[in-house]
């Protein structure tokens, strides 16, 4: 390994002891609260997020119109390639801030919207991503690690724990692992995002709580998605 790769390494080590990390108490009272909020948030939301969901999956899994045809396939470093990364990851923060805040200023109406089209923006990246590593998105295991790189960022310790075991023997695992339990998933990601969410569809402060939601969101799946695919490298998977 290079300069590069054994600090790249390292921050992934780092990394998963601290996705790994038990949840705080400010969590824990947060996970609380957002089990409260649930029942606030009007019942078209909960469906229009599961049946988004449910969609991306299948789409995911079937085939998908997301695949990227304006990224480099020819082998690059490893600091090359995360340097392309760096720039997708902040013009998809820009975009999904842009388009939190452009629904967040409808109130209910425009903020439900939100859900799908934030759902398209992170599977684009996530795609972008994985293309980007030179993984060949379409192969149906490549769209199914995708999904456990989602259910790794966006889902309790407990599931992210069982995700990242899986995902940490992929060669293996995927000869396994065949599908996603589309309902677990869904519940997994609403329970993450829905206290951001339901301040988004206030009046008045939808837009400002929209566009920082949803860009942090973007900051975090790449922190997750990145680590999740250097873990791919650094076991040497011969998939790609």
């Amino acid at each position: 390994m290079d300069q590069y790769e054994k600090e790249a390494y390292i921050e992934m080590k780092q990394w998963e002891e601290r996705i790994l990390k038990r949840s705080s108490m400010i969590q824990r009272l947060s996970k609380q609260t957002q089990i409260r909020v649930n029942s606030l948030i009007p019942e078209k939301a909960h469906e229009i997020v599961t049946e988004s969901i449910k969609k991306m999956v299948e789409g995911i899994l079937t085939g998908s119109n997301m695949m990227t045809k304006d990224v480099p396939v020819q082998v690059q470093s490893l600091r090359e390639q995360e340097e392309l990364i760096g720039k997708k990851l902040a013009s998809y923060k820009k975009t999904a801030a842009i388009e939190g805040a452009g629904t967040g200023v409808g109130g209910i109406l425009l903020g439900m919207a939100d859900f799908p089209l934030l759902l398209s923006i992170k599977m684009k990246f996530l795609f972008e991503i994985a293309t980007i590593y030179g993984f060949d998105v379409r192969k149906y295991e490549e769209r199914i690690y995708m999904l456990y790189v989602f259910q790794l960022a966006f889902s309790s310790r407990e599931h992210r724990k069982n995700a990242l075991k899986i995902m940490k023997d992929w060669s293996k695992e995927k000869e396994v692992v065949k599908d996603i339990e589309w309902r677990a998933f869904q519940q997994e990601y609403r329970d993450y995002i829905d206290l951001a969410k339901f301040f988004q569809l206030l009046p008045g402060v939808g837009a400002a709580v929209g566009a920082v939601a949803n860009y942090r969101l973007l900051d975090h799946l790449g922190e997750v998605a990145i680590n999740a695919y250097r873990i791919r490298i650094f076991t040497s998977d011969k998939t790609r």
